[in-house]
């Protein structure tokens, strides 16, 4: 029995760094730390944290927008996210982005020095609503792609018009019960090989749905699609699901918040920002021809019956056992990814209330728990209690709203202009000390306040469709 001490805030990962206190011994933290990173590593980081669960919506996304406004929209967001990474990698180091003497390990921690508490507080919103979000989403995934193996089973017994209906309710629970248990294993997201099977799951399934589009495209003879995209009963409906499709997009790109955490890694010299820099064209750039490929081949192969989950949709009925390998490679890089996504809010939680209840027992105590196999391992009252009550309500939600294109759709477009734009700008324009009514304060105002609409329009076109949806 124990209480939570100093070690376990020494052993946390860079991204719960984030949510470090002022009172933390950074020198101590310095030597500790031993960077080694190059450019190729930076791009290998970035990859892994960009390519997900989202990339299975693109082919949907283009089918909405069509052939021309499809591919440039994504050619346009991946141009935004080059640009929010330039300005964001120059804030590692303070003051100077190459000379200065203090390092900015963490978004969160970059906000606060450049733009003051109040700011920091807001952006934490943020942060902790984003991976609160992701949460939610991995659920549906989860629960869709669970779905998608019997599905595929059925149909390969049964052929491919049997009625082969089952609910997702049942593979959320399970999904849940799953993260209940292995929420309560100390120091999980600290596991490197978590971190290796979700990356080679995310390959996997990736490059299983680009196979499959590219085989479905030549077995048809023929690229469907059109200019337009898909055609609607009317005007509005079309604007809807336009809109619906950028904020899909806007999930697709999402690694600001881990950026400067990825920084933090690379040696110098060069410079940190100029490797970072190199490191987000070269990611980016991969990244979006992967991307261009996914969407565009699913599109091709479909047409306007481009379904909304690329492997889930079942425009592909064989090879079953591929698709089936592909849907269980999902599901297990949702089973890593979901604890990489609440463990930043496990540790924040459970800090302040540390902190809040110093001499409370069912706070701070730990009990040794051993299970017949198995190592003991260590267990806290109020974790186990809050960490099941954190997946429960994930999954509460996602069961609310099991709807896997617009619930994407609305965390992408709701934090694809906070995240990646504004706080990167304003940042930006305090540390190379711009000047109010300048030439570059301008393009810069100016570019941050298109994105803002863009946000809205997706963020608008996400939460009609899922009320929509809801609804009927």
């Amino acid at each position: 029995m124990g209480t939570i001490g100093e070690e376990e805030n020494v052993q946390q990962s860079p991204l719960l760094r984030s949510f470090s206190s002022p009172d933390d011994d950074d020198g101590q933290l310095e030597l500790s730390l031993k960077r080694t990173g190059t450019t190729w590593t930076a791009v290998a980081h970035i990859i892994t944290g960009v390519i997900g669960a989202g990339v299975l919506s693109l082919a949907w996304s283009v089918a909405q927008l069509g052939w021309v406004a499809g591919p440039l929209l994504m050619i346009a967001f991946a141009s935004v996210t080059i640009l929010s990474a330039r300005l964001l990698s120059d804030c590692y180091r303070y003051p100077d982005p190459q000379y200065g003497p203090s390092r900015v390990r963490s978004y969160m921690e970059a906000v606060g020095v450049y733009l003051g508490e109040t700011q920091k507080i807001v952006c934490g919103i943020f942060v902790n609503e984003s991976l609160y979000g992701c949460g939610i989403a991995y659920v549906i995934t989860s629960a869709v792609s669970l779905r998608a193996i019997q599905k595929s089973n059925c149909y390969h017994k049964e052929g491919h018009q049997a009625a082969c209906g089952y609910g997702d309710g049942l593979y959320m629970l399970l999904f849940g019960g799953i993260q209940i248990v292995v929420s309560q294993i100390p120091d999980f997201h600290n596991m490197e090989w978590l971190s290796v099977v979700a990356a080679i799951m995310s390959f996997a399934y990736s490059f299983i749905g680009l196979g499959l589009g590219f085989a479905k495209v030549i077995e048809n003879g023929t690229i469907k699609g059109s200019i337009s995209g898909v055609q609607t009963s009317n005007v509005a409906d079309k604007l809807w699901l336009s809109f619906q499709a950028l904020g899909d997009i806007a999930f697709a790109y999402p690694y600001a918040i881990i950026l400067l955490e990825i920084q933090d890694t690379v040696k110098s010299p060069p410079p940190e920002n100029e490797t970072m820099k190199k490191a987000s064209l070269i990611a980016v750039l991969v990244t979006t021809f992967f991307y261009l490929c996914c969407g565009c081949f699913g599109y091709a192969a479909f047409g306007s019956d481009t379904p909304g989950n690329l492997l889930t949709g079942f425009g592909f009925y064989e090879p079953y056992w591929l698709i089936d390998f592909a849907n269980a490679c999902i599901a297990l890089h949702l089973v890593g990814g979901y604890q990489i996504y609440c463990q930043p809010i496990f540790a924040v939680a459970e800090r302040w209330c540390s902190q809040k209840f110093p001499n409370s027992a069912f706070v701070n105590n730990f009990y040794t728990i051993k299970l017949p196999l198995l190592p003991g391992f260590q267990l806290s009252p109020f974790r186990l209690c809050f960490r099941t009550v954190y997946v429960l309500s994930t999954t509460g939600i996602a069961m609310l709203f099991p709807y896997f294109n617009l619930v994407l759709g609305v965390l992408g477009a709701l934090n694809f202009w906070p995240m990646a734009i504004y706080f990167p700008v304003e940042m930006y324009i305090v540390q190379k000390k711009i000047g109010a009514w300048t030439r570059k304060w301008t393009v810069l105002r100016i570019f941050s306040f298109i994105c803002f609409l863009v946000t809205v329009v997706g963020l608008v076109g996400s939460i009609q469709g899922l009320v929509s949806a809801k609804l009927s």
